[in-house]
């Protein structure tokens, strides 16, 4: 289990992590998310111990990552696919993370097929290695050790669909196999699949956690009307915030029985009334992070 307690970091006057805390638990997925410069990064290194935080604590199962003894058997971690030696063959880089842990070198091989890298792909200098190659070689990489938890910066980038769904399946069934994933990723899509609980960072404060179904559940209300202009005039009058849905109804930033209760006093005939649509994770990202957002829309020449 990864436990951040009131972690912050700064840099002279620019702060990068702010009082940050979040708990990635055994057997579940953590998806990490923010804009870019949001701390996602900063937060990794200083739970990895390549950083130093400025106050509060980052464990792994209860240790600071610097003080667990051979930290690569408890701790899979990959960071900067593309910071592994590019003269050396990715089986060569596999063994010597074996030696280097104790590992026995039948992980080796193991590992390679964890990662569908064919003995002849292994056999190749990283130089000569795809994007997604390196990422699968150092998914490898963090998995020599059999670790009991996995920290992964952006694995998905470089992989083409199928290896997306590959790198998917894969950390799916580790976390069912009770290991805890910290994945940080811009795949929204990706992570609304295979995340069990996400925590959402901008300007390096937590703006959003908790699991993937209560921060996506449906908010508000569906309504329609048999008479859809009386209904509109109701809701209006009412002074509740709504807004036209493209099956006629209305969708209403109030709970069903407020609704409900507006239709029944104004006399309107209701053909439907439920819970409002769940929300996307990219329309709940962008909602949430729409402050710390770096890309905006230029309004420049806009009458």
């Amino acid at each position: 289990m990864i436990e951040v307690k009131n972690l912050s970091k700064r840099y002279g006057d620019f702060v990068a992590v702010d009082d940050v805390s979040f708990t990635c638990k055994p057997g579940r997925v953590t998806g990490f998310l923010g804009p870019n410069g949001a701390g996602k990064s900063t937060t990794m290194r200083i739970i990895t111990g390549l950083t130093p935080a400025g106050a509060g604590t980052a464990t792994i199962n209860g240790v600071a990552y610097h003080d667990i003894p051979n930290p690569s058997t408890h701790v899979g971690v990959l960071l900067d696919a593309s910071a592994q030696h590019a003269g050396r063959t990715g089986a060569e880089i596999l063994r010597l993370s074996a030696m280097t842990i104790g590992a026995p070198l039948s992980r080796v091989d193991e590992a390679l097929a964890m990662v569908s890298l064919t003995q002849e792909e292994a056999s190749r200098r990283v130089r000569n290695y795809s994007l997604g190659m390196r990422q699968r070689l150092g998914i490898a990489n963090a998995l020599i050790g059999d670790p009991q938890v996995l920290i992964l910066d952006e694995p998905a980038n470089g992989l083409d669909p199928a290896g997306i769904h590959w790198m998917r399946t894969l950390l799916r069934e580790y976390a069912d196999r009770g290991g805890a994933v910290l994945l940080s990723s811009h795949l929204l899509h990706e992570i609304e699949i295979i995340a069990d609980d996400l925590v959402v960072i901008g300007h390096g404060r937590i703006v959003a956690q908790g699991t993937k179904e209560e921060l996506l559940a449906g908010t508000g209300a569906v309504v329609r009307g048999a008479d859809r202009n009386h209904l509109g005039t109701a809701l209006q009058a009412s002074g509740v915030a709504f807004h036209d849905r493209q099956d006629g109804g209305f969708a209403v930033e109030q709970t069903p029985e407020v609704v409900g209760k507006i239709a029944l006093d104004a006399g309107v005939h209701l053909v439907e009334l439920r819970g409002g649509d769940g929300a996307r994770l990219e329309e709940m990202f962008l909602q949430l992070t729409q402050q710390t957002q770096r890309e905006q829309p230029s309004t420049q020449g806009v009458q």
